[in-house]
């Protein structure tokens, strides 16, 4: 049963009715052993971070920051920030200098907490030329200091200021007066188009969220939940505060290439995820089947369609499967599909949440075909995550985003935009008047720049209006719905459609190399680097048939006409990707422009 009760006092609730129960599993910074953590420790070490910050003079809503991977370090962090009623700024781990220079300086961050050498080197760098920045904590003991650091403490000795620190009244009292319009975070956006901006967070929206959340998704206290995307990502901070809120574990992934990993070694029931982490496993698993022979390969594709009558065409349509599929089922459960849950680690599934970009229905039919409930949800940052989702045990469309939360007012607007107004919506930007003018409407509607359309009670989505291209020829074109069709495909790694006043579509495709190499080793051609493998006839041959293939149900001019390998991947450092991970079309189309014109010569 969920605790309801103020952030700044959860954990702390927490341990008063759990106890001695497991709250945390992690590993130290470069360790590879697990480790737990109670939820008496989780309340003392979160305390000692509460008295650590009042001891280093931090003020009610003064701005922290916390600019690091996710790590049991980061938890106690944030929630000790709730407890001296001060900001949590959280900042993604892989930012550049100019981007924490950016959100430092807006927010007039004092206090940093960094993670490993790579946040506290930028960190150190930056920090004579952010003139409110005056001390650092660094999470990861390994990392070594500069000579001339004078300002910068480590984790341990921060909490140990904590634990000698008389100041117990006084945070009593903070406890007291805390309350919901308190601002407890800001989060600034990955900015596809420019310079991120702070979604304001307050303790009311977190409070609003957490109660309607509690009555669709069915997590609770028998539940281990492991974390795979970013704390500063809205998703999983909403989603793992619920979690806490449950009483469930949560299992601390540091490292998201280790995530597989971390599943097969921790055995999670939930996870959070976006929808390129279950394009990636069906990729690989579609692979395995390939390679195991024809007979394996039937086997299988007979499995996945028995999965899919029982799965989707009936219980997601609130049917009850005839007797006979439900014996064929059972079978195929208890043992093949029973086989590939427990190769990733999820031997016990309950709910995975997912969202943050288009999920291909193809991904969203094979997710549920082998038993695994994916929850399909649609929501924003500012929107404190979840504005809908598909709910366990209930039917639902494939391709939908579900059904909007209680207490939501959600309707569609001009141009088909989603627009939004109630508790969990935030009331605006940072220090930006004029860009809450131009988000807020008359009526209080928040406007989210998304396109989409009620059937049924459900909510689908269209595209972001900003993203829809216009070909020369006047067509709409929307390049995620087309992206999200072909990253099905194992061969390809990123894609980034091209269409905006061209005559036709084309796309930048980085493959997966690996895959690559292995598919023309085995076919006799010859290449001598990323590049020569890129431009080989036969590779494009091979790669024009599948993207083919994948796009049979687009209409003509919705189709890849014409492609690129590139043997390069889109980076973060090199501005093509947003710290979530989205492509920032403009700067591809800067960086690629001689590729992209060369696409359309004649």
């Amino acid at each position: 049963m969920q605790t309801k009760c103020h952030l700044s006092v959860l954990v702390h609730e927490q341990a008063r009715k759990y106890g001695s129960r497991r709250a945390l599993i992690y590993q130290d910074f470069g360790g590879d052993k697990w480790q737990s953590v109670s939820w008496f420790e989780f309340s003392e070490k979160v305390r000692e971070v509460s008295k650590a910050l009042l001891t280093l003079g931090v003020k009610e809503q003064e701005n922290v920051g916390i600019f690091s991977q996710n790590s049991v370090q980061y938890l106690y962090t944030d929630f000790g920030i709730y407890g001296v009623r001060a900001v949590s700024i959280p900042l993604y781990a892989t930012s550049s200098e100019q981007q924490i220079y950016h959100i430092i300086d807006d927010a007039q961050v004092r206090l940093l907490f960094v993670g490993e050498q790579e946040q506290y080197d930028k960190a150190r760098r930056i920090f004579l030329h952010c003139h409110s920045l005056e001390k650092i904590v660094i999470y990861d003991n390994r990392v070594k200091t500069s000579s001339d650091d004078t300002y910068s403490i480590f984790f341990d000795e921060f909490l140990k200021k904590g634990a000698e620190s008389t100041c117990q009244n006084e945070l009593e009292e903070l406890y007291e007066h805390a309350n919901e319009d308190d601002l407890c975070n800001i989060l600034y956006t990955s900015g596809t188009t420019g310079d991120s901006k702070g979604v304001m967070i307050t303790y009311g929206q977190f409070h609003a969220a957490l109660d309607v959340n509690d009555e669709v998704v069915h997590v609770s206290e028998e539940d281990r939940i492991v974390d795979f995307l970013p704390f500063t990502h809205i998703l999983e901070r909403g989603w793992i505060t619920l979690c806490i809120s449950e009483g469930s574990e949560i299992v601390i992934n540091t490292d998201p290439k280790e995530i597989q990993q971390t599943m097969r070694d921790t055995h999670p029931t939930c996870m959070s995820a976006v929808p390129r982490f279950w394009e990636k496993l069906y990729s690989s698993v579609m692979d395995k089947i390939e390679r195991a022979g024809e007979s394996r390969k039937h086997l299988f594709s007979e499995a996945l369609e028995i999965g899919r009558k029982h799965n989707i065409d009936y219980l997601s349509h609130g049917k009850r499967p005839p007797l006979s599929l439900r014996v064929k089922y059972n079978l195929v459960d208890r043992t093949l599909f029973d086989f590939v849950r427990r190769e990733i680690g999820l031997e016990h599934p309950n709910i995975f949440p997912t969202a943050g970009a288009t999920i291909s229905q193809d991904i969203q039919i094979f997710v549920h075909s082998i038993g695994i409930c994916m929850i399909a949800g649609y929501g924003l940052t500012e929107s404190l995550a979840t504005v809908s989702l598909t709910h366990k045990n209930e039917p639902f469309t494939v391709g939908s985003v579900g059904f909007p939360i209680r207490g939501l007012d959600v309707k569609i607007g001009d141009n088909e935009e989603i627009l939004l107004k109630g508790p969990t919506i935030t009331k605006g930007y940072y220090k930006r008047d004029e860009l809450n003018k131009q988000s807020f409407d008359d009526d209080g509607y928040f406007h989210t720049g998304d396109a989409g359309y009620f059937s049924n009670g459900e909510l689908f989505l269209k595209e972001r209006i900003k993203d829809l291209f216009k070909t020369s020829n006047g067509k709409y074109i929307a390049p995620q719905m087309i992206e999200s069709r072909l990253l099905v495909d194992k061969f390809i790694d990123q894609i980034a459609v091209i269409a905006d006043d061209r005559k036709f579509v084309s796309a930048l495709i980085v493959p997966d190399y690996q895959l690559l190499e292995e598919y023309a080793r085995g076919n006799g051609i010859l290449f001598y680097s990323r590049k020569s493998l890129c431009e080989s006839p036969r590779i494009y041959s091979m790669m024009s048939d599948r993207i083919s293939t994948l796009q049979q149900q687009l209409a003509s001019y919705e189709k890849i006409k014409r492609f690129t390998l590139l043997p390069e991947s889109f980076t973060i450092q090199n501005g093509e990707l947003t710290n979530t991970l989205k492509v920032r079309r403009r700067v591809l189309s800067e960086n690629y422009a001689d590729v992209i014109d060369k696409m359309y010569k004649e």
